[in-house]
């Protein structure tokens, strides 16, 4: 596929999902109306399948699933207890897979402070798919795969602390156990392999050694945050190790303003990574997002990323999404774009929701590039479309 880099950059419209809806929930009673349970969830069905062999792995497919979604809510007392848990067949990897994606309890300490326990999925910063100060785990072989965006953030097991205040409100978070990203293994995906100058899917799928499970490698996440006239600030802080193999010991310290401007909102985040091999790097962002014309939005954004020991890294991003029809149709596109790496991503979706019941998603990931060894052209063989039809109850 040869695509202009220009090309990306232009008002093109194609494909996006909606969130799940819970018009289809039902509730079942306890006795006491503050105790009753409410469920809700989905059933899913998804393919995906690449437009080009890759020749280092034998099925051609990239997505081949069927998902149970089921979720609930329950208020015993002062105590609300979420549940949010994922089963289904994993056609790929041919095997029954359960994720737990939430399973918390939340309470409140005095009048201003917020308990979060459990297993949960964690998100903070102003990027749009572009993570500076998040650094929670994210699940990459999902998003490349054809799987909804939800899936792009993987859950944890973690101790969220919150506290509210007129002057400043404080959200901190801690991990006791590290979680990495879903990284590329060669299982679903080849990846460029340096030693090799190309791709390789090794078997068994490649598998890097984690820090041990022990309290002084668990992770640390603060961010200070405050709202004022319209302006959001924020303040950041890390303390683990980098989500990639070799999981380097790093601390993070950034900031991030929102506001809104002109008929937009504008945004603006930056972060050090104080990497503990002295490797360091430095992250910025710009962002605005505005509506173009009625139901349709615009968001761009500029990314740089530069590290002692590699040249500097830039990146342009733009989302643009159209709704119609009381929003039963959504068509949207996501590009990614390296002046820099001279390689892209695009991202098009298409997504039709045909009841509170029934929705309807195609889309497509597309990589290409004029290098093997970056990080969207080592996917290029990946390049795949994918049909999901969900079901909600």
């Amino acid at each position: 596929m040869n695509l202009r880099p220009l090309l990306l950059l232009l008002p093109l419209s194609a494909l996006a999902q909606d969130d799940p809806w819970d018009d289809g929930a039902w509730e079942e009673d306890w006795g006491d109306e503050e105790q009753g349970m409410v469920w809700s969830g989905f059933a899913e069905a998804g393919l995906g399948t690449r437009f080009d062999t890759d020749e280092l792995l034998d099925n051609r497919n990239t997505l081949e699933e069927v998902r149970w979604r089921i979720e609930s809510d329950w208020q015993p007392g002062d105590v609300t207890v979420s549940l949010k848990a994922d089963l289904g067949y994993d056609g790929i990897e041919e095997d029954w897979k359960a994720e737990i994606r939430d399973l918390t309890a939340t309470f409140t300490i005095g009048e201003s402070v917020d308990l979060k326990i459990g297993r949960q999925v964690q998100t903070w910063g102003t990027g749009d798919l572009v993570f500076l100060n998040d650094l929670f785990p994210k699940d990459y072989v999902s998003f490349f795969a054809g799987r909804d965006d939800e899936y792009l953030k993987a859950p944890g097991d973690a101790i969220r602390v919150t506290k509210f205040s007129q002057a400043l409100n404080v959200d901190f978070v801690w991990t006791p156990v590290f979680e990495p990203d879903v990284y590329l293994t060669g299982e679903r995906f080849s990846f460029y392999f340096p030693p090799a100058d190309g791709n390789i899917a090794p078997t068994p799928p490649f598998s890097a050694p984690e820090p041990d499970k022990k309290f002084s490698n668990g992770e640390f996440a603060l961010r200070l945050y405050r709202t004022i006239e319209s302006t959001e600030y924020a303040f950041y802080a890390y303390r683990g190790f980098s989500k990639q193999p070799m999981f380097v010991p790093m601390n993070a310290f950034g900031a991030s303003i929102r506001r809104p401007l002109g008929t937009g909102l504008a945004n603006a985040e930056t972060s050090f990574y104080d990497s503990r091999d002295g490797d360091d790097q430095l992250r910025f962002l710009l962002g605005y997002e505005w509506e173009a014309r009625r139901n349709f939005t615009v968001g761009l954004q500029y990314y740089l990323e530069r590290q002692d020991s590699a040249d500097t890294r830039h990146m342009l991003t733009n989302r643009l999404t159209y709704r119609a029809g009381r929003d039963k149709h959504t068509w949207s596109l996501f590009t990614f774009y390296s002046p820099s790496d001279d390689d892209y991503y695009l991202r098009p979706t298409y997504s039709y929701r045909h009841s509170d019941q029934w929705s309807f998603t195609v889309g497509a990931n597309l990589f290409g590039g004029n290098e093997q060894h970056t990080f969207f052209n080592q996917l290029a063989d990946a390049s795949n479309a994918y049909l999901r039809v969900r079901f909600h109850y």
